[in-house]
């Protein structure tokens, strides 16, 4: 999320797998949508239903809005604020046990320290916020657990990665299921130079009726500053939520969209407009 020249990578590395034990029904497994009729939602197993119910909803699109900050480490003073969302859906196969797709793409912006004002420049250097067109999310099960398979870029840098060891979940008491995974980086860059970095994403699924806020994540990064920012590392630090609808958005953040991203307030259709995409070469929103 952060715009790193590796953040084309590093964005999808959210490994996406947790054990696959039966669980209680929690917030997110509402009825509605043409997902929810598929033979292969219904046989999934049910750990397996659960995350993708609640991470991308059961037919019709849903969106996890952020705000948060970017702090100088070790000081921590704040430098930036950020926002931004994402926009989802999911298509369940025809065949139980094929993949299931999650159709989404994600947006983010950073912001003044204080004003909250969305930045387009910083000491002189443009700010460009961080766009993925799509991203193209399969779901499997192997050896117990669920995996994440993530497809993105476009041209001729189309990377797919596979999911690595995935996500822990666990129960907090009576309602709320906390499912964890963390990303732990260490790629090589052009040049000889290694691109390092950690992240943590902590989503919090609640039972219907126990909180307003059913859907609720919590994401930190430890990493290189923005390339703007110049030299040094930071700690990056989001607080995110589930919406059904745009008027649910935050107005600042809703209003931005409408302005300068509208087409990512609505998930990709379907796999051909992601084909697509594919064939547009990379803009600054790919890797910024």
């Amino acid at each position: 999320m952060t715009g790193n020249p590796s953040s084309l990578v590093r964005a999808a590395l959210l490994s996406a797998a947790m054990l696959a034990m039966p669980v209680p029904a929690v917030a997110g497994q509402q009825a509605g949508g043409a997902a929810e009729g598929s033979d292969a939602r219904s046989q999934a197993p049910e750990a397996l239903r659960l995350w993708v119910d609640a991470r991308a909803g059961t037919g019709k699109p849903v969106h996890w809005v952020a705000e948060g900050g970017v702090y100088d480490y070790p000081s921590g003073r704040k430098l930036f604020g950020m926002v931004g969302f994402d926009s989802s859906k999911v298509i369940w196969p025809e065949k139980p046990g094929d993949p299931i797709l999650h159709l989404t793409r994600k947006t983010f912006a950073y912001t003044h320290p204080e004003t909250g004002e969305i930045l387009k420049e910083w000491n002189g250097k443009p700010v460009t916020p961080i766009a993925y067109p799509y991203q193209l999310i399969r779901y499997r099960m192997e050896d117990g657990r669920i995996h994440a398979d993530v497809e993105q870029g476009a041209g001729d840098d189309i990377r797919h990665i596979r999911s690595g060891e995935g996500m822990r979940m666990r129960w907090m008491g009576r309602d709320t299921l906390a499912v964890t995974a963390p990303v732990f980086l260490d790629l090589p860059l052009p040049g000889g130079a290694r691109y390092e970095a950690w992240e943590n994403y902590d989503f919090f699924l609640h039972r219907p009726g126990t909180v307003s806020q059913p859907h609720q994540m919590s994401w930190q990064r430890y990493g290189a500053l923005p390339p703007f920012a110049g030299k040094g590392k930071a700690i990056y630090h989001l607080l995110s939520w589930r919406v059904e609808r745009h008027e649910d958005f935050p107005p600042a953040i809703l209003e931005w969209a409408r302005r300068e991203k509208p087409m990512w307030l609505v998930p990709p259709a379907d796999v051909a407009e992601i084909r697509r995409l594919q064939t547009v070469k990379a803009g600054e929103g790919w890797a910024q």
